[in-house]
C-alpha cells in the first residue's frame, strides 16, 4: 500500500486575471478550486496512472470538508486527523506573471499530532510512504524523526519530497527510497547555488552517498537527472507553453512511483516520472495518464 502524508493541505484557488492591476479592482476570466499539497498531489496522480494510495495529514473546518468530499469523488481514500482550525487556502494567481500567496495553515494541537502518529501503526513491511510538503506553524520539526523511525522499524519504504529547514532535519543515517529535490533546493541543503547539470550531478550524487537509493533532481526546462550508487540518467524535456509549475514535481514522483511499482524498469520509471511532470506543467491541472503517455515518447534520456 502507498500512503500519502500532508501535514499541510490546502484548497488552492486557481484564477485567471487577465491585465492585473495592483491597487485596482481586478475580475477573473475563469477560476477553480483544488485540493492541494504535495502529498494530495502524488495521490491524485498515481490514481490517475491507476494507482491506488491512502491520502494521510491533517484537515479542519469548511475547507477540509471540501478536500475530504472532493477527493472521495476521486474514489481516493483518506484517513485524516480532524482538528478544529480551517485548513488552509493558497491562490495561485496566472496574469502576466504567475504568482502564489500561500496561507501558513492552522494551530494543531500536541494531541492531534499524537492521533496523527498512532494511525501509522498500520503501517506494514512493503508500504511505501511519501512524505512531501510544508508543515503547518504548530508542528515541530521532529514529527519527521518519529515517521522516519516508525517507518525504519516496520521496513517501510520512505519517499521524502521536503524542502527548507525540514529537509535539513532528516537524519543523514535516514535510509530513503527515494528523494526529488529541484535544483534550489538540493542547492539550499548543501548552502551552494546549483548552476547547471553539472553542479545538479556532482550534489547529487552527495545525496547518494548519504545512503538514498534514489535520487531525482529537477532542473525545470533544463530537463532533470536520476542518480542511483550504480548508475546516472539525464533527462532532457520537449519545449512547450508552461502553464503551471504548480504540482509538476509531485507529479515527478507519481509518475515514477507508478512506474516503479507497475514493474517498469528504474530508467522507464524515470521517463514515465518526468513525462507526468511535463504534462503537468504543460496543463492548468495535474497531468492525466493520456498526457504524461504522450510525452514519454518525447523524453530523450541519456546514461551519464
Amino acid at each position: 500500500m502507498i500512503y500519502t502524508v500532508t501535514l499541510n493541505p490546502s484548497v488552492d484557488y486557481v484564477m485567471k486575471v487577465d491585465h492585473f492591476q495592483l491597487g485596482g479592482l481586478n475580475r477573473t476570466s475563469w477560476d477553480e478550486k483544488f485540493p492541494g499539497g504535495k502529498g494530495i498531489n502524488v495521490s491524485r496522480v498515481l490514481k490517475r496512472h491507476g494507482v491506488s494510495s491512502k491520502v494521510l495529514g491533517f484537515i479542519g473546518g469548511f475547507t477540509g470538508d471540501y478536500i475530504e468530499t472532493f477527493l472521495s469523488e476521486e474514489e481516493i481514500e483518506t484517513d485524516f486527523v480532524k482538528i478544529k482550525e480551517d485548513t488552509r487556502i493558497n491562490i495561485k494567481l496566472h496574469t502576466d506573471d504567475e504568482t502564489e500567496i500561500n496561507g501558513t495553515g492552522p494551530y494543531v494541537k500536541a494531541e492531534e499530532i499524537s492521533e496523527f502518529l498512532h494511525k501509522l501503526d498500520f503501517l506494514r513491511k512493503g508500504d511505501i510512504i511519501v512524505l512531501a510538503g510544508s508543515m503547518p506553524r504548530s508542528v515541530p520539526l521532529s514529527i519527521y524523526h518519529a515517521i522516519i523511525h516508525i517507518c525504519e522499524e516496520k521496513n517501510v519504504s520512505i519517499i521524502a519530497d521536503l524542502s527548507g529547514e525540514v529537509l535539513k532535519q532528516i537524519s543523514p543515517s535516514a535510509k530513503l527510497f527515494l528523494m526529488k529535490p529541484n535544483h534550489y533546493e538540493l542547492g539550499e541543503l548543501f548552502g551552494v547555488r546549483i548552476q547547471g547539470i553539472e553542479d545538479a550531478y556532482i550534489y547529487g550524487q552527495k545525496l547518494v552517498e548519504k545512503n538514498i537509493e534514489n535520487v531525482i533532481v529537477s532542473l525545470a526546462g533544463e530537463g532533470a537527472l536520476f542518480l542511483t550508487k550504480e548508475v546516472s540518467y539525464f533527462a532532457s524535456v520537449p519545449e512547450g507553453a508552461v502553464k503551471n509549475s504548480a504540482g509538476a514535481g509531485d507529479s515527478v514522483v507519481a509518475g515514477f512511483l507508478s512506474g516503479f511499482v507497475n514493474g517498469k524498469t528504474r530508467k522507464e520509471a524515470f521517463r514515465l516520472g518526468v513525462a507526468s511532470g511535463t504534462a503537468t506543467a504543460f496543463s492548468i491541472e495535474l497531468c492525466t495518464s493520456e498526457e504524461a503517455t504522450k510525452l514519454m515518447k518525447e523524453i530523450k534520456i541519456t546514461r551519464l
